[in-house]
């Protein structure tokens, strides 16, 4: 016998002057994802979610099966902040090979809001799409975006083109104005959408590469050498740079997540903080999003994440879903340009499938192709079971901390 959990809003005691989520919001993946307040449907035997919850929303998900195993206002929509960066990375990622380079131009680095995140792009010198896209993700670089963006066609073709894959993945709580989340009039998503994009972005390969390295080294500037043998000679310098994802990487007062695989964080002051993460245990993926925790608790957004994915991988078979992730729109004709494998013939996506296997499976879903677990993809317009694709060593011997 299942219990369902009080639909508490925003208006507990004290919370007066919070902000409070409409009445009813989307519905998509499941009536209940539409209402306020927190949704979960408790087995006997099933762990109590955490008390420690200052989030205005957030969702626990399985990301093999695509259900929700507890949300909070999951379609509240709200400033997404450099979370929206995995749609901008779901949706130009596939259009460059990584071993491109680009000279980057002044232009190219035009419209870049007022204390954005950088990684220290500069004019004149020549990156690869591999660099760019490593400080898109380790340092939130708002410069990377825009170059890439600019390699796009441009920030408005590239906003356009977010938006049509965000409309592909049904993620229609999201309004893109801005590749790289900087707060703008307008642009908002959901905890919900959040998910989406994260689902979408770690089937692919390079996404799932990026968004789980820690450590890297950057290219600095060119410069004279003043002094030694090589005076006169030109060299590049570079520098390392660290994922500013607390999980993957840890800090003072925070340990990095046991199982960890990525994904995003962000922050702005419209946004407060935010954060998806991925994790993995005993071949159990989860995905948990957390939007704008205000408890005042420091690493807030990466504490909740940390309760919100422990009690997911104890409650995992002990709740009723209380909704699914949805497939993108073209998932069962293979004619979705947004679907993984879409616009490419069916042997050319298979080939960016794993061998299909449905042993262990229990269903059919997208899913990810990260940190050891039987997950599902979607390539062709075809739900297939995958392969274990584990991570790379160095991200795996973090996730056995």
């Amino acid at each position: 016998m299942s219990t369902t959990a009080p639909a508490w809003a925003d208006d507990k005691p004290g919370n007066g002057d919070k902000p409070k989520p409409p009445a009813s919001m989307s519905t998509v993946g499941g009536a209940k994802l539409g209402e306020p307040g927190t949704q979960v449907s408790l087995k006997a035997g099933a762990p109590v979610l955490p008390k420690e919850l200052s989030a205005r929303s957030w969702l626990v998900s399985d990301a093999e099966t695509g259900e929700v195993l507890a949300s909070h206002n999951s379609h509240w929509r709200l400033p997404p902040a450099s979370t929206l960066k995995m749609l901008f990375a779901d949706t130009v990622l596939p259009k460059f090979p990584k071993s491109q380079k680009h000279k980057v131009e002044l232009s190219d680095l035009a419209g870049i809001g007022a204390g954005s995140s950088m990684v220290g792009v500069k004019e004149n010198e020549t990156y690869s799409v591999h660099d760019l896209w490593l400080g898109v993700f380790l340092r939130s670089g708002n410069d990377a975006v825009h170059v890439l963006s600019a390699m796009n066609g441009g920030v408005p073709q590239t906003v356009k083109d977010m938006q049509s894959h965000a409309d592909e993945l049904q993620a229609l709580d999201t309004h893109v104005v801005s590749p790289d989340g900087y707060d703008e009039k307008g642009q908002v998503s959901s905890a919900y959408d959040l998910t989406l994009f994260a689902r979408s972005g770690l089937q692919k390969k390079d996404f799932r590469e990026y968004c789980s390295t820690a450590t890297a080294q950057f290219p600095g500037e060119t410069k004279k050498i003043t002094k030694g043998k090589d005076k006169g000679k030109k060299k590049r310098e570079s520098f390392a740079i660290q994922n500013t994802n607390r999980l993957l990487t840890g800090d003072i007062g925070l340990d990095a997540y046991k199982g960890i695989a990525g994904v995003k964080n962000g922050s702005t002051t419209n946004a407060g903080n935010t954060f998806t993460g991925v994790a993995e245990r005993d071949g159990k993926v989860l995905l948990v999003t957390v939007m704008n925790p205000d408890s005042g608790e420091q690493h807030a957004v990466y504490k909740e994440t940390e309760r919100l994915l422990d009690w997911g991988f104890k409650a995992s078979g002990k709740v009723e879903p209380v909704g699914e992730l949805v497939a993108p729109k073209g998932a069962g004709t293979g004619s979705g340009k947004g679907a993984p494998g879409g616009g490419k013939s069916d042997s050319s996506a298979a080939k960016n499938v794993a061998h299909a296997s449905d042993k262990g499976s229990g269903g059919i879903g997208i899913a990810l192709g990260v940190a050891g677990g039987v997950l599902a993809l979607v390539a062709a317009g075809w739900f297939v079971i995958s392969r274990r694709m584990p991570l790379p060593d160095r991200v795996r011997r973090k996730s056995r901390r």
